[in-house]
Order: C-alpha cells, then structure tokens, then sequence
C-alpha cells in the first residue's frame, strides 16, 4: 500500500534532500520546494497530505505560506509540520494559531522528524471529525453527557475544565496554545483569561490524579495531551 504524498519546502537544499531520503526510506512520495511561492503552487497541483515548512523562507515566508493554505478550503485539511530555529517560540505560537499541527525545532534528528510526521498523519485521519466519546485506557470523556470518569468513577469538573479537557484529549500529541484553548472555552459561560487557563490546567491536573501527567506544558507556548 503506497504512503502519503509529502510536500517539504525549505531553503537549505541540504536539508531537504536529507529530509526526503529518509521519508522515502519511510515509503512516503515527496515533492520538494525551496521558497514558498513554489511551495503554494505545488501544493495546488499536486494536494499532499502534509507539508513540512520552513519558516524562515525567501519571499513568501512560511507563517505566510500556512496562512494562505488554511484559508483555501481546498487545501485547508493539509497537515503542517513547521520547522523552526531555537527560540522561535513567537513565531510557533502563530503558526499554530494560524492552524499548523505540530513543530520541529532545528537542529532535529531525520528519525525524530519522521516520527512526527507519522503522528500527525495518524492524528488527522483519526480526527477529522469531533470525537464525542474519548477512551483512553480507564479514562473516558464523554462530550453528549458532560461526564468524565476513571475507573467508572465520575470525576467533578468545572465546565471550563471539561471543555479543556476535551480539546486536549480529543487531539492526543497536538500543541495548543493558550490562545486556542481559550477559543475552545469562550462558549461556555465561565470568562476566562490568558493566564487563568494555566490556573484551570493545574486544578485538572490534580483532578485527574494518575493522569495528570498526560497533560504536559509545552514551555512559552501552551499544552498538548501526551500520546
């Protein structure tokens, strides 16, 4: 069975050929660009199920290539790996807001980037749709009932938590940031602030007991739910 076809656009032509040897050696089709206007135009053409993008690119950069796919409806279900430099984290936290999956920071190993290509995929096949009943070993979340329980014990969350709670859960392994899990809570009648989120995360946190741990901070950035 043939792989994913893999768009990966960087500038350093090193690079991208070291990144396309192992994802070929992985069985996956790739197609590479080395700035973003061709990046854009081969993602019309040739409609990859993710894209591995460089931020740093001459002309269109790559905050602006992620920026005009998500807004495409025919190209906005593209998974996007980001590639970032140490202490970039401005610039993840509006790649994420602006809908990227996930982020590798350079210098990476190609094992490390391969490895989250595949979790990405894995996660945007299995999460195309809202999941409104969540197993995950004795912890369930179930959306229609607003009903968290361990064990089959119910746990007492808040409604903010829950909806935290939720979102992380629902997309095991995907960053947000706070901005987006405030978006995620603004529906329910609780006014939350930037900072209160991490407030909310450490009360479920302690709720959660022995699966507190599962929700890990993702320094300067926000939080995701481990795998």
């Amino acid at each position: 069975m043939s792989k994913e076809k893999i768009l990966v656009v960087d500038d350093e032509q090193d690079l991208v050929k070291l990144v396309r040897y192992h994802l070929e050696k992985d069985g996956y089709k790739v197609i590479t660009a080395y700035n973003g206007e061709d990046a854009l135009f081969l993602a019309r053409k040739e409609r990859p199920e993710l894209v591995i993008l460089d931020l740093m690119l001459p002309g269109i950069d790559g905050l602006e290539v992620c920026k005009k796919l998500k807004a495409d409806p025919e190209l906005a279900n593209i998974a996007i790996v980001m590639l970032t430099a140490k202490g970039e984290e401005v610039d993840i936290t509006l790649g994420l807001k602006l809908g990227a999956d996930d982020y590798v920071t350079k210098p990476f190993s190609p094992k490390e980037l391969v490895a989250r290509v595949q979790a990405v995929l894995r996660r945007s096949k299995s999460t195309s749709t809202t999941k409104d009943y969540i197993k995950i070993d004795t912890l369930t979340i179930d959306l229609y009932k607003h009903e968290v329980t361990i064990k089959n014990e119910p746990i007492q969350l808040t409604l903010t938590e829950f909806k935290l709670l939720h979102q992380l859960a629902s997309k095991p392994g995907r960053v947000f940031t706070r901005d987006q899990l405030l978006d995620a809570v603004s529906r329910s009648e609780t006014f939350v602030i930037d900072r209160t989120v991490d407030v909310h995360i450490a009360s479920l946190r302690k709720k959660l007991k022995a699966y507190a741990n599962r929700i890990v901070t993702i320094r300067g950035i926000g939080y995701k739910f481990k795998e």
